[in-house]
């Protein structure tokens, strides 16, 4: 008789879970229209990192009107800010980009077409990512206050993900020491919710100092700051050969001088190196420097350098991204009407060849995956989720087959494409949070596979050093 009573408990907590899931999506599709403007008024004015007053504004106004409390200018970065609902234990945040990049300006249409020639634009769907966290915040808070759950939804707006590395502060300044979860999200090709990794990464601008002289009246007088750059480079060029081959190493040159007759007395290169593991990325920056300092004696010139970021690579979280992923598999990808069907063929056509896609894959979840070992890009998420259990997921914001960084993302971005993909970023966000609120455990064991993956002896040590925010890197 017990057991039979148990059964029925059981069956009523699920279907009240269930029904309190479908009535929470029901609440945000009646708001996708409202977020979804909200998206593209950020799309509209793309601001780049540490520079996105406004659309930092428009995020924090959003939350507040929710009945969130915001504090703003957090870990010293004017448009930093953390808003925050309810109180005590378990604390899940959700983080919420919204900088731009430069050079990528392009209007909502299936061709090449800069809205301002040489501006900024939203190539990595960064618009989307902060209007759907806020939307995900909203919702849990909004489930919080109807059904008396105990605990706290926090949104953590953290600028400048594009190589400025916000995050990065905002964990040196313990403002996620109490997080109990930590949820993100990205804009992407796909909809995929594994425990997956990145690549460590320092990124590093290098000034060489000379003497200016008439490059051809006085050609000796003179001592080129361009050549030691050029010189640097070189010797990294060759390194290629000598490092591990999951290395990457890139750069380019921001100042190579003034004018042909003119010997440059300053120039100055901007280098990236990412490793699956960070310990290995600063070995290979140590040789960087040593290269920068060669350069600097054979050319008798004077080389400084400034690290701009550093971000550790992700640490996968399995306990928490199964809980995503089922979630991403309940809500479902990306439908198109026809419209937007012909739209994404376009975009297609504008694919290098090779690149198999289909604008079918829109609507499909990749299958849940482990990857211990990260590839493609770097994200400050990784400094968070050494210090916090993450997880995070990506979805069909872009037509598939569309490449991070590129036009054909920003395009997609503008159209109903994007915010598509943004409501199912919202919505798995929520249930996923709901989850954890309704399983507070889920909580410990989470952060049990931390500590055993991170090992006993860590010690987080922010790759940036002890430098404040970079705030004038986009300028």
């Amino acid at each position: 008789m017990r057991k039979h009573l148990l059964s029925i408990l059981f069956l009523l907590t699920v279907g009240l879970t269930q029904a309190q899931d479908q009535k929470v999506l029901k609440a945000l599709d009646a708001k996708a229209e409202f977020y979804g403007q909200i998206a593209h008024q950020i799309w509209s004015k793309p601001e780049l990192g540490y520079l996105e007053t406004e659309s930092s504004a428009l995020l924090q106004k959003t939350l507040q009107d929710a009945g969130f409390k915001v504090a703003a200018g957090v870990a010293d970065i004017p448009t930093a800010f953390v808003a925050e609902y309810g109180s005590g234990k378990p604390v899940i945040g959700i983080m919420a980009e919204f900088d731009a990049l430069p050079g990528v300006s392009q209007d909502a249409v299936p061709f090449r077409k800069a809205i301002v020639e040489g501006g900024a634009g939203h190539a990595c769907g960064h618009h989307l990512f902060g209007t759907a966290s806020v939307a995900a915040g909203i919702a849990v808070k909004d489930w919080m206050a109807a059904n008396k759950i105990k605990g706290t939804i926090r949104v953590y707006g953290t600028p400048a993900e594009e190589g400025g590395g916000g995050k990065v502060y905002i964990a040196r300044a313990g403002l996620i020491n109490d997080v109990d979860a930590m949820l993100h999200w990205h804009a992407g090709s796909q909809n995929a919710a594994g425990a997956t990794s990145s690549l460590a990464n320092i990124s590093t601008k290098f000034r060489f100092y000379g003497e200016a002289s008439h490059a051809a009246a006085a050609p000796e007088r003179g001592k080129s700051a361009l050549d030691a750059v050029e010189a640097m480079n070189f010797m990294v060029n060759l390194m290629r050969e000598h490092v591990p081959m999951e290395t990457r190493m890139h750069y380019v040159i921001t100042r190579g001088g003034e004018a042909p007759n003119v010997v440059p007395a300053f120039a100055e290169s901007y280098h990236y190196v990412r490793h699956p593991n960070a310990q290995v990325v600063k070995d290979i920056f140590d040789r960087l420097v040593k290269a920068a300092e060669g350069a600097a004696l054979g050319t008798q010139t004077r080389m400084e350098y400034e690290v701009i970021n550093g971000v550790y690579n992700l640490m996968p979280n399995e306990t928490l991204a199964r809980i995503m992923h089922k979630n991403l598999t309940l809500i479902g990808g990306v439908n198109y009407t026809e419209e937007e069907r012909k739209f994404a063929e376009e975009i297609i056509k504008t694919f290098p060849k090779g690149v198999l896609a289909s604008p079918d894959d829109a609507s499909k979840i990749v299958p849940f995956k482990v990857e211990e070992t990260g590839g493609g890009g770097s994200t400050d998420v990784g400094d968070i989720s050494w210090l916090v259990p993450t997880a995070g997921l990506n979805t069909a914001t872009w037509v598939p087959g569309t490449s991070a960084h590129t036009w054909q993302a920003v395009a997609a971005g503008g159209t109903s494409i994007g915010q598509k993909g943004m409501m199912v970023a919202a919505k798995t966000l929520t249930l996923t949070a709901m989850d954890i609120f309704n399983n507070p455990a889920v909580t410990t064991e989470a952060l049990g596979e931390l500590n055993k993956r991170r090992g006993p002896d860590f010690t987080y040590e922010a790759l940036v050093g002890d430098r404040s925010a970079p705030l004038d890197y986009r300028k």
